[in-house]
């Protein structure tokens, strides 16, 4: 049984296998949008992982002690149980399959098998993700500019993202601890974005319809997505595919892959990026030419009448070209539609 798909061949009816993030690349990808290529490792694969290392009945048994008032006990629990998925091996077959995915995804960018040099972005994708009962977008992990030699580890660090104290803190909200939660993990070629962001096809804050916010700062995606930059806004009609609003806003650093030598993250789960400090003139620069920001809002457009709903959208811009690595519905609307 094979434990992993290439985007070509899921779709959005895929959530159940590839979760949210996964079912949306491989739909994305069907319908013509400019996506980096891809493989979801399916939800089977952490089903059989946890039953051949036996930790189900641990993972509900930690579970069930934690008290959400207790910060001490969330954290407690979150430690034992990352640590045990980090512990137990792969099955071998699992990972060699794995590994076999990467190559041909490396060689699908460079004409050369085994290209060690082929980087990733490896991606979190729970089952229960942008569902009815939950949206787990935001509460799992994700890793950039991965190699290979690192990728299983990664596997298992998107699996184990599962019960980070932010996630079990979610699962006591939504009711969930009892809910058998899966996940599959998205491995995507990585996009050394220039420029990145976010989109909301309708106004996130006035709910109006016709326009459009696109979000976009300079560097990797994750600093806009985590909070961690103010980026320029634009707003956008839909209707008349014309800029209504830009606010420009002072960027004093960007997130990059690091370069052999240079001042990374002390966070050991992105050591492969790093912050570079830009000047007042650099940062306070408008992000994307109105050109781009119509380019861009018409591929969102589209991706919004293929859902035939409003959508959160993340995308990044490369050597002079757009390309979506996550779209989803946008769940904080109040009137739905």
């Amino acid at each position: 049984m094979s434990h992993l798909k290439f985007f070509p061949d899921l779709t959005k009816k895929d959530v159940a296998i590839a979760g949210g993030k996964g079912a949306s690349l491989g739909e994305l990808t069907r319908a013509g949008i400019p996506v980096p290529p891809g493989f979801v490792v399916l939800a089977a694969a952490w089903d059989r992982f946890l039953e051949e290392t036996d930790l189900n009945a641990e993972i509900m048994a930690r579970l069930k002690e934690v008290n959400p008032a207790d910060t001490n006990s969330v954290d407690r629990a979150s430690n034992v149980l990352r640590d045990a998925i980090h512990d137990r091996s792969l099955p071998a077959d699992l990972g060699e399959e794995i590994l076999a995915a990467f190559d041909e995804l490396g060689s699908k960018k460079s004409g050369a098998r085994n290209d060690s040099a082929c980087l990733v972005a490896v991606r979190s994708s729970a089952t229960a993700e942008d569902s009815a009962v939950a949206s787990w977008a935001g509460e799992l992990e994700t890793y950039l500019n991965t190699r290979r030699e690192n990728v299983l580890e990664r596997v298992k660090l998107c699996w184990s993202s599962l019960f980070t104290p932010r996630a079990i803190f979610y699962r006591h909200e939504k009711n969930l601890i009892d809910h058998y939660v899966s996940v599959a993990v998205v491995v995507q070629q990585m996009v050394q974005s220039e420029i990145s962001g976010i989109a909301f096809t309708v106004h996130p804050v006035t709910e109006d319809r016709d326009q459009m916010i696109i979000e976009a700062g300079f560097g990797l995606g994750e600093a806009i997505v985590g909070g961690q930059i103010t980026p320029d806004s634009y707003v956008v009609s839909k209707s008349e595919m014309s800029i209504i609003d830009i606010n420009v806003s002072t960027q004093t650093r960007k997130l990059v892959k690091k370069v052999k030598g240079g001042k990374g993250q002390t966070d050991e789960e992105n050591k492969s990026n790093e912050w570079v400090d830009l000047s007042e003139a650099e940062g306070g620069r408008q992000k994307l030419s109105g050109q781009q920001i119509i380019e861009l809002a018409a591929i969102c457009q589209r991706i919004e009448k293929h859902y035939g709903f409003p959508c959160d959208i993340e995308w990044a811009y490369e050597g002079g070209k757009f390309y979506v690595t996550q779209s989803r519905p946008i769940t904080t609307l109040k009137i739905r539609g």
